[in-house]
Order: C-alpha cells, then structure tokens, then sequence
C-alpha cells in the first residue's frame, strides 16, 4: 500500500488498552502506522483497585476526571491517538442474584444506535485494521461485551452507504481481529518458566480455572513485540487508580518473558482481504495490496 497503514482499538474502559495489545500498539506506531483508541466508556464506575489510593476523597469523588487524565498519560506514553465515545460505565454487578444494571449505562444501550457512533468514527478514522473483545468480552463484564457487540454490527455497517448515512462517508475496514492475549499456552508457558527458575508464578490459579472452563480460543496471529513491553507496563501504570504497580501484573520480570512469549495474540474474526494463518502482522493481507 502507498497511504499510511491506520489501525483502531476498541475498548470498553480507559486502562483496557493498556492491559490488552498495547504493546502491539507501541510497535505500530514506531513503524509509522496511525493507530487510534476508541474508548467507549469512561470508567466512572470502575473500583479504585490500587490499595495505594483506596480511601482518597478526591479520587472517589472526582473518578471520571481522575481516569480521563490517567488515559491523557498512557495515551502519550503509547503514542496513540484517542477519542471517547462517550457512554456510561455499566459497573461490574455483583451479588446473588446480580443486581440490575444502572439505568442510561452502556450495556442497555440498543446495540444499532449505540453502533452509530463508532461508525461516524470509522468512516473518520478509516482504519484498515480494528481490534475488539470476542463475544465473551475476553472476560463477562457487561461493558466488554456491549463493546464486542457494537463493534460487530460498525464493522459491517462502516463501509454500508445504506447504513448510518448521516454518519459520513463509507468506509470499510478490511480486517477485525478478537484481543486474545490472556490465553492459556501463553499463561501455561510464563508459569512453567518461572517455577524453573525457582520463582513464584501468579498464574497457578488462572490455570486451574482454565482446566475448569475447559475452552479454548483459537490464536491466528501472534505480534512480535517484546521491545515493547516495557512501554506497555509504563502505560499500564499510568492508569494509577486501577494498576498496583506491586502486584501480579508485574511478577514477571520482562526479560523473562521476552525469552519465553515475546508475542501479543489476536483472533482473526473477519478479513476481506486474503492471508496465510498464522499470522505474524496484523497488516499481513493488506501491505501488498
């Protein structure tokens, strides 16, 4: 291709690009692709996880404000680019039996109008390549599975004149790929390097929860971007509220892992354009068209 390679990351919540392909993010946009984030909601009612910062009035009291400027840090430190969709945290229910979800949240939103904004966006952004949750949101929270959904239908409706005409001029992505970086072989390969080393391994649960499950996804693309990691671990803790730099995300001392899994992982869901699995690129189909 002869224009500049664009790609878009949908998220639910600011932190979630920094927790799933951003390193991949990093590495693109050393290359000189334009890579955007959409985040669909603002984290108004994300937990303040970082035990550091429970209990600060200011930050429970100014939350959405606090999570937006943690997004400005991480967003620069990435060197992407970002725009809000705008939508209401849906929070994560919890209880039994669950409670029902807050009133004007994301998740009740009707899946077709609230696609409508991330079409407008498409269509300005034109990105080649979008990244999305799979249909369980990678995990079961309300707001991730909100963002698989609109996702689906704005892939489809972008490049659709029919569709959204009022949402600018069609433009249809060529690739969408499922974020699938919490996969076992890659847990399962971290866990056993560590424990041969003589190390504490944070993932023993986590495979045991898999042995439970007992689902698998399929891993197409596999994004070699191990320089990057310690980009990503620094925009991962920019998001101060929700990251404690002392726990579990950062067990794994990155050397470690850029020997044993220095690779992000995709799901190819949709491609109109031809492409050997696996992949290695997330272009591969489309930079020598």
């Amino acid at each position: 291709m002869t224009e500049q390679l664009r790609m878009m990351a949908v998220h639910a919540h600011p932190d979630d690009e920094s927790s799933k392909g951003a390193a991949t993010m990093a590495k693109y946009v050393s290359e000189g692709v334009d890579v955007l984030v959409a985040t669909c909601t603002g984290g108004e009612r994300g937990s303040i996880l970082n035990p550091k910062l429970q209990g600060d009035p200011y930050i429970e009291e100014h939350i959405h404000e606090v999570r937006a400027k943690e997004m400005a840090e991480a967003r620069d430190i990435l060197g992407v680019k970002q725009e809000w969709l705008g939508f209401v945290d849906s929070g994560l229910p919890e209880g039994d039996p669950l409670p029902p979800l807050p009133e004007g949240c994301f998740a009740l939103q009707d899946v077709e109008e609230a696609a409508g904004r991330l079409v407008k966006l498409i269509r300005e952004f034109r990105p080649h390549v979008v990244t999305t949750y799979d249909e369980n949101g990678g995990y079961p929270h309300p707001d991730h599975i909100m963002t698989h959904k609109i996702s689906m239908v704005a892939f489809e409706a972008a490049g659709d004149p029919s569709r959204y005409p009022e949402a600018d001029e069609p433009w249809q992505p060529l690739k969408l790929y499922y974020n699938q970086g919490f996969n076992r072989p890659r847990t399962q390969a971290l866990h056993e390097a560590l424990l041969a080393r003589g190390l504490e391994s944070p993932y023993g649960e986590w495979l045991e929860r898999w042995e439970k499950m007992g689902r698998e996804r399929t891993l197409t693309t596999f994004v070699p971007c191990g320089d990057y990691f310690e980009i990503r671990d620094k925009a991962l803790i920019a998001h101060a509220t929700q990251i404690d730099p002392d726990g579990g995300w950062f067990r794994v001392p990155l050397d470690l892992q850029r020997e044993v899994w220095p690779t992000e992982e995709y799901e190819l869901a949709k491609s109109l354009v031809g492409t050997s699995l696996p992949e290695d690129d997330l272009f591969a189909g489309i930079r020598n068209n």
